[in-house]
């Protein structure tokens, strides 16, 4: 029997008593979709730049704040992660000519800084350093691309999180800035040609409605140096078409531009030009969105692509640009069983990255396809940023896992041999942890794989605090990577639990489709067995477990939460898609409806949405478990809308004594970007709230 002594809620044995939330004002607005009337009563809050809206965050964040301040073990939660935190984190070099560049973090500094040196041997120097752009660290790089003379270094900056960026050009010799800016960019590259580079912009949006402004008709332009951008020369346009999206790219040897059109986050068409020939037509590849095309490179008139036209785990082909229909292809790499995720250019080699079973492999090949050498690594994990120039035979990659940092490799191509190029210095012991694949059925009889990271000493006594992580869309896989926010959790006994559920590209477009659109209830199904699977196979316990994911992992975490409450301690649910009905109506959202659909489309696509979308499936009266909602005031990407509407229902609807709690970060956005100092200040709060509503008692 514990000795109650409760403080603002709290008490000895971790319980608390109901908290008084602020009250939110509700309206009688109300929608009708195919005769039936859906009420809204917190739409006020879509209004993100009103007065009313910000009293209303201001009140939510004291609430929140309060809360987290009488956790006993926060500030030494902290304290911990401000230590760890600090030691020197390297990119994966990258090279144009004889010049190398890369990023690097010296540990606690807010944005990485680019470094520039000549071969590998060369004295590094700093050519451009964000934190001398913003005092408090939240102006970050976006995007940079390296003239092919390697004179010119054009890069985009963000501000404050959000997906709206600007563009600048910097002399690489000097280290000064050109005259050039473009603002108003969104979702763009940016590749040279001569003395320029194509771009791709929307029109600026109005004051005060820049961060929730439907994007429409995004035009490709080609920005000549020194020249007033807005003179820039219109390439391409398709004002019949204002909701899709048009990115440029140019081959290395700069003859051939290639413009990519889609309308969603998955399918598209290419359209290249012949750029020694202006007056020459487009050709086109692609007449749907029913299929994706990645050009890797080209030979001559000779284009290597990655698609999975009639192969849903995807295939490498040869196109020429003379005969671009499909039955002049030739196939180089076929379609296997594992999915085909990248294919780089080195020394006149192709190296092929595969995905088996949410692990990385690596293979080297001729240029025919012919299968040379499987590439060794370290293990089961995950490889990042693979870097190479199709005439070099030197590439770099970075490796990780769940209880191996990220490391930096050097491969020579012709040799077949890795090194270890750079590697961190994490104060953490791999070597008393473990990491399990497991494989569970989920309720229609799907195999689901699972990664399961806890300590070698472990005991599977049903009392082990775990944290349960998902996303389930997009054709996105989660493979193994090290985070440094789990170091904490993971020494005082915490369990780590990852389930590659539906939706994601684990195991190609059949397995993304089979989570989205009708058949989105089978994500959520997904990872309810796979938190039933870690509680009867003694993992865990229902008290014990906590689960977490973002956007399109918040919208899981979001539906699970309501189908099964009970099952849960804790839901850490991060800048979510919470209203199903409406959110293809704010900025970038109507591109997500290849995997979602829309509540317009048709009833019933409208009446799959309204069965699970979060929002409106709160029932008043639930005992829910201790939420913490998480979402920032510059979230152009998946508006704070969501989450201000959905803590307002989940807080009028709880009936238990557990917290539900939202989490706004000012001068932030959907995560990219974020400054070191506000990442350790999110992951503090998260973790302090995981834990302590976990029943932890953490020592660090």
């Amino acid at each position: 029997m514990c000795c109650i002594s409760v403080l603002f809620g709290f008490a000895s044995c971790h319980r608390a008593e109901k908290i008084i939330y602020p009250e939110t004002k509700k309206v009688d607005t109300v929608d009708i979709y195919f005769g039936q009337k859906i009420p809204d009563p917190y739409r006020w809050l879509e209004n993100d730049t009103s007065a009313e809206t910000a009293h209303w965050v201001e009140a939510q964040n004291e609430i929140t704040n309060a809360y987290l301040e009488k956790i006993p073990f926060r500030k030494s939660l902290k304290e911990k992660y401000t230590q760890i935190w600090d030691y020197p984190k390297y990119g994966v070099p990258f090279s144009k000519k004889n010049l190398y560049f890369y990023f690097k973090n010296d540990g606690m500094q807010n944005q990485s800084v680019l470094y520039v040196q000549e071969g590998l041997e060369g004295e590094p120097r700093v050519l451009l350093d964000p934190n001398r752009l913003s005092e408090d660290g939240t102006v970050a790089v976006a995007s940079l691309s390296v003239s092919n003379d390697a004179r010119y270094l054009a890069y985009s900056i963000a501000k404050a999180g959000s997906d709206w960026n600007e563009i600048y050009v910097m002399d690489i010799a000097t280290g000064r800035n050109l005259p050039d800016h473009i603002p108003w960019i969104k979702f763009s590259g940016i590749s040279w040609k001569g003395n320029g580079f194509y771009y791709s912009r929307y029109e600026a949006p109005k004051p005060g409605e820049e961060l929730s402004t439907k994007n429409q008709n995004q035009r490709v332009f080609y920005h000549q140096l020194g020249n007033d951008p807005a003179k820039d020369e219109l390439i391409w346009e398709d004002p019949q078409h204002p909701l899709r999206t048009f990115g440029a790219n140019v081959t290395e040897d700069e003859r051939f531009l290639i413009i990519s059109e889609s309308e969603s986050t998955y399918g598209n068409k290419l359209h290249i030009k012949d750029l020694y020939n202006p007056s020459s037509p487009y050709i086109h590849i692609g007449d749907s969105f029913d299929w994706e095309f990645w050009v890797a490179g080209n030979f001559e008139d000779n284009f290597i692509v990655i698609t999975n036209y009639l192969a849903p785990r995807r295939q490498v082909v040869s196109i020429n640009f003379s005969h671009p229909e499909i039955s002049s292809w030739q196939t180089l790499i076929p379609e296997k069983e594992e999915v085909l995720e990248g294919i780089a250019l080195a020394n006149g080699r192709m190296i092929s990255q595969y995905l088996k079973d949410a692990c990385h492999h690596l293979y080297s090949h001729k240029l025919n396809g012919q299968l040379i050498n499987e590439i060794s690594l370290p293990g089961m994990g995950t490889i990042g940023g693979f870097s190479s120039e199709k005439e070099k035979n030197i590439a770099f990659f970075a490796f990780t896992s769940f209880t191996y940092p990220t490391t930096i490799f050097k491969y020579d191509v012709e040799k077949n041999q890795t090194e270890i190029f750079r590697k961190p210095d994490v104060k953490f012991n791999s070597e008393d942890y473990t990491t399990e694949q497991v494989f569970y059925t989920s309720k229609d009889g799907t195999k689901i794989p699972m990664f399961i990271v806890h300590k070698k000493e472990f005991s599977r006594n049903g009392k082990n605090p775990t944290l349960l992580y998902g996303y389930g869309g997009f054709n996105i896989s989660l493979t193994p990577s090290f985070s440094i926010s789990l170091i904490p959790f993971l020494e005082n006994g915490g369990v780590y639990a990852e389930a590659n559920i539906r939706g994601g590209g684990e195991y190609g477009e059949e397995w993304h489709q089979a989570g989205t659109k009708m058949n989105k209830q089978n994500v959520f199904d997904d990872f309810i067995a796979a938190a039933e699977y870690l509680i009867s196979n003694k993992y865990t316990s229902p008290q014990k477990l906590a689960i977490n994911g973002g956007s399109n992992g918040g919208l899981l975490i979001g539906a699970v939460l309501n189908q099964r409450p009970d099952l849960f301690a804790v839901a850490v649910p991060e800048v979510g898609v919470m209203d199903m009905l409406r959110y293809h109506k704010f900025t970038i959202g109507r591109a997500w409806a290849s995997d979602y659909g829309t509540s317009e489309e048709s009833e019933e696509m409208f009446r799959y949405l309204l069965s699970y979308s979060p929002l409106h499936n709160i029932k008043a009266g639930t005992e829910y478990p201790a939420v913490l909602i998480m979402t920032a005031d510059h979230d152009d990407r998946v508006v704070p809308a969501h989450s201000f509407k959905y803590a307002a229902t989940l807080q009028s609807a709880q009936a238990g004594n557990a917290p539900v709690l939202i989490r706004i970060e000012s001068k932030a956005g959907h995560g990219a970007g974020r400054p070191t100092n506000k990442t350790i200040e999110s992951v503090t709060d998260k973790f302090s709230f995981i834990m302590y509503n976990l029943g932890m008692n953490p020592k660090f």
